[in-house]
């Protein structure tokens, strides 16, 4: 399979998730734009994460002489930790359906900062505690600033007009909620990850990070039956008007899914080197990445009244500094 030895090579990867990470929901954005509702591109977002899974499986999972190809790893795989992968999957489904749900409510620049933030500093402390790696100090110092900059993004958002309708209160709900969720998804994913995966060989029982990942996007589709039918009948919705919908808007939702699972891979590969709680934490960049294109591309502070930029600067400052010291905590 594929890795890295390097932490160049790693923070590159961590990178990669970020921007992955901080752009995927503008397809969601263009989507809704032409009145596609979030539950039906949410349905080709979930087959997009599945397919490349499955593709990064039998490609980057199997070649090269380090650890085992992927089927030869799922054959001797223990339920523990197929169990937490599929877990993980579904853990991320719901919490990432809430997210959407909070964009579509009250935009990139708010509902990425609240709850990937929040995702980021639960996520964080947990696969910290899990695998130490790293100066604790940097590293919670700049868990610190990215808290800061949430408040920042919050305080920001409450100086907007109300419009009737907007459902902005239940948008920022449904933000913490995710972050809540989203911030234990990725403990349990490297939980079935073997140890040291790239210097020592795959523990008995335990996954690749290949193997995992497919694993993970397969409980993601599954639990999408019970959990996004929940959403479209609630919203009034059915599924024939899921295939009413041209190919623009279903390659939309297909080819979000796959830039947000090429993310996790680059991000969960990075880990073997970088440690998992610092990968994480820089791959939670994206929350910067989310909140330059809602404010700058899509201009979703183009109403606000002044005096509130300086809080939208601060957010960007807060995680800028926050994730430079989480990266140099690496050193």
């Amino acid at each position: 399979m594929f890795i890295v030895r390097d932490l160049g090579t790693a923070i590159a990867l961590c990178v990669v998730t970020m921007l992955g990470w901080g752009s995927w929901a503008n397809t969601q954005k263009l989507a809704g734009k032409d009145k596609w509702p979030f539950q039906l591109y949410y349905w080709d977002y979930a087959v997009g994460v599945f397919v490349l899974g499955l593709v990064f499986l039998f490609t980057l999972g199997s070649i090269g002489a380090s650890g085992m190809t992927g089927l030869e790893n799922l054959s001797q795989a223990g339920g523990g930790a197929i169990g937490r992968a599929l877990f993980s999957g579904v853990l991320f489904n719901i919490s990432n359906i809430l997210l959407v749900v909070a964009i579509d409510a009250v935009g990139m620049s708010v509902a990425f900062p609240v709850g990937v933030g929040l995702a980021l500093v639960i996520g964080t402390v947990v696969s910290y505690v899990q695998t130490p790696k790293g100066s604790s100090t940097l590293l919670f110092g700049g868990v610190g600033l990215v808290v800061l900059a949430m408040i920042m993004s919050a305080i920001a958002y409450s100086k907007l007009p109300r419009k009737a309708g907007h459902g902005w209160a239940r948008g920022v709900i449904f933000a913490v909620i995710a972050g809540c969720l989203m911030g234990s998804f990725y403990p349990q994913l490297i939980g079935a990850v073997s140890p040291d995966f790239n210097s020592a060989p795959i523990e008995a029982g335990k996954l690749t990070p290949y193997a995992a990942l497919a694993i993970f996007g397969l409980g993601l589709l599954l639990s999408n039956f019970a959990v996004n039918t929940v959403f479209i009948k609630a919203a009034g919705l059915s599924y024939s008007e899921y295939f009413r919908g041209s190919i623009r808007l279903h390659s939309l939702g297909f080819v979000g899914g796959m830039i947000w699972m090429l993310a996790l891979s680059a991000n969960v590969v990075a880990s073997g080197v970088a440690g998992p709680a610092i990968s994480y934490a820089l791959g939670q960049g994206a929350t910067l990445v989310a909140a330059i294109w809602g404010v700058l591309i899509w201009r979703e502070f183009r109403e606000a009244p002044r005096g509130t930029m300086p809080y939208v600067i601060s957010t960007f400052v807060g995680y800028a500094v926050g994730l430079t010291l989480i990266g140099v905590a690496t050193l």
